[in-house]
């Protein structure tokens, strides 16, 4: 092989458009413009993001972060923690009343961090797969 015989794939390489060259090649006069308005002008086209005069979606947005509200009322309790919880059922009223969660959470997760040293029902909490695993060895239960 050699430097001057090297050619691109067939068909990968096509020739551009010849455009202005009359009317036998299809794209004469108009070049494939059209007939009038702001795309068949020279240098006639907007800017990224222009949405014809309406406020752009980059302008809309607003500028600072997002907090969903969801997250006002929902809390994630750690495995450790219902050891503070001396009632044999383990749900949001008993968090609520011990203080491992504030009174205005309406969603709590338990999560596995820690151990679970007694046999204690979860009832009416959502549970991760492993705290679910850790609270059944340790013999207690979880309800839905």
């Amino acid at each position: 092989m050699r430097l001057n015989s090297i050619k691109p794939a067939a068909g990968s390489k096509q020739n551009s458009k010849r455009v202005g060259r009359g009317i036998g090649c299809g794209s004469g006069k108009t070049c494939g413009r059209g007939h009038k308005g702001q795309r068949s002008r020279s240098g006639g086209y907007h800017k990224v993001g222009f949405e014809g005069g309406q406020m752009p979606i980059q302008k809309r947005l607003p500028k600072v972060g997002f907090s969903s509200r969801v997250s006002t009322t929902a809390a994630k309790v750690r495995l450790c923690d219902l050891a503070q919880v001396t009632a044999e059922v383990v749900d949001l009223e008993s968090l609520k009343a011990v203080g491992v969660v504030k009174k205005n959470v309406k969603t709590v997760k338990i999560y596995l961090s820690g151990t679970v040293a007694s046999a204690i029902t979860v009832k009416g909490l959502a549970v991760s797969k492993g705290a679910k695993e850790a609270i059944e060895a340790a013999g207690g239960k979880v309800e839905e």
